[in-house]
């Protein structure tokens, strides 16, 4: 692989030079393909990753830009149950914790369509949303939920500072990834806090992404693959200090850092924080040997899915898929599988239904088709779902199907 010698970090500006995993060339993951467009031209990007040798931030380039990817933007966060359940949780946890209530300000940034502020809401708390996808916006204030469709920088925290309180608690679910200006965003982060306010992020955590051989949750829409490490040396850039942290089992392994303005904080860094950074440390994270390694682990799960796929079709079994999710399209675009493996693939949300999977063409039906056409086997793409799925749909074992899940290796369910 020939290094990126014209790329440098988005965090350290340091040259790019070490390849983590090389996916090859890839659609936009949800850029999802209606029924007139199946004949045009589709764009395919490289899909690449690095990591830089002095921060370790793993990274793919921008090959198509924010406003390009979310203004017209598919993911629905309220189609996940287990995802709803999370979010509750969390606000009950943070209402108690920080005594919240009708005089206090949540501000959530990439807040999605509301899944988690209306929780807030029902509590008499004030919220404000930051969600650019505008089309998913709208959803969320349809449903009631304050929320401006903007991308945030420090040029638009500043003037969302000027135009209200600033933040008692300021959240961010899965969307430091998705920021190619991580200086920018994170800067526009402490301007929106309040002197005394509270930050939770939540993020996939690379150790596990790694450790559990997650190579399908890189894609473009995700500018960055994060430790706790690299997290807290970008804070720190920018006057706030990560004092907190706690294992999630969302998305495959998640963490949610604590943090606030490094005047307040920087001396109450936790026990937690420091144990996290020793074992990313042992776990081989700063180490470019071990990074370097992780395209092979890629490529034996390429070699295991299509084994599987060949031989099924061979023995006259159907094959469909369940879930059309971002990290299922990196997988399949991968590993070329197509309608020649998979007949089609089903999702819950409506807005997917009708249309075909970028790059692959698999065409997306509503649940209900797994009833009619009752297929010998269900590859479960979002498998960090894969227990909802599987209760959610257990009558396909009443006519003998099985589920099957590729990450971290190919398996069929008992």
């Amino acid at each position: 692989m020939s290094p990126a010698s014209n790329l440098t970090c988005r965090f350290c500006a340091t040259r790019l030079t070490e390849s983590f995993c090389d996916l090859g060339m890839s659609p936009l993951s949800n850029s999802f393909i209606a029924a007139d467009q199946l004949l045009e031209m589709e764009r395919f990007y490289p899909l690449h990753a690095y990591f830089c040798t002095k921060c370790f931030l793993v990274q793919v380039p921008e090959h198509a830009t924010p406003a390009h990817i979310f203004t017209d933007y598919a993911y629905f966060s309220s189609y996940s149950d287990s995802w709803l359940a999370h979010s509750r949780r969390y606000v009950e946890t943070m209402t108690q914790r920080l005594g919240l209530d009708a005089r206090s300000h949540v501000v959530e940034i990439g807040s999605n369509d509301g899944y988690l502020l209306q929780y807030f809401k029902e509590k008499g708390i004030p919220v404000l949303g930051i969600e650019p996808a505008e089309n998913v916006a709208k959803v969320a204030l349809e449903r009631g939920i304050p929320t401006k469709s903007v991308f945030l920088g420090k040029d638009t925290a500043a003037v969302l500072a000027s135009e209200g309180p600033k933040a008692d608690l300021l959240l961010a679910n899965n969307v430091l990834a998705h920021v190619p200006d991580v200086n920018s965003f994170v800067a526009g982060f402490k301007i929106l806090l309040g002197d005394k306010g509270l930050i939770t992020v939540e993020f996939p955590h690379l150790m596990h992404l790694c450790e559990l051989n997650q190579f399908d949750t890189i894609y473009h829409e995700h500018y960055s693959y994060l430790s706790l490490i690299t997290v807290s040396a970008i804070f720190a850039a920018h006057g706030l200090a990560v004092f907190d942290v706690e294992e999630l089992p969302t998305h495959g392994g998640s963490i949610r850092i604590y943090a606030g303005h490094a005047s307040e904080y920087a001396g109450t860094i936790g026990a937690r924080v420091r144990e996290m950074h020793a074992r990313e440390r042992a776990a081989g994270l700063t180490d470019p040997a071990f990074l370097r390694g992780f395209d092979e682990r890629a490529m034996e799960t390429k070699r295991a899915l299509l084994e599987f796929l060949i031989g099924a079709r061979r023995r006259g079994k159907t094959v469909v898929g369940y879930g059309a999710p971002a990290k299922g399209n990196t997988l399949l675009n991968y590993c070329g599988v197509r309608a020649d493996f998979l007949d089609y693939v089903v999702d819950r949300s409506p807005h997917k239904q009708g249309l075909f999977l970028p790059g692959t063409h698999i065409p997306i039906h509503a649940p209900e088709m797994l009833r009619k056409t009752r297929p010998d086997y269900v590859l479960i793409l979002p498998w960090n779902l894969k227990d909802e799925i599987v209760a959610q749909m257990a009558e396909v074992r009443e006519w003998g199907g099985r589920f099957v899940v590729p990450i971290p290796r190919v398996e069929v369910l008992p």
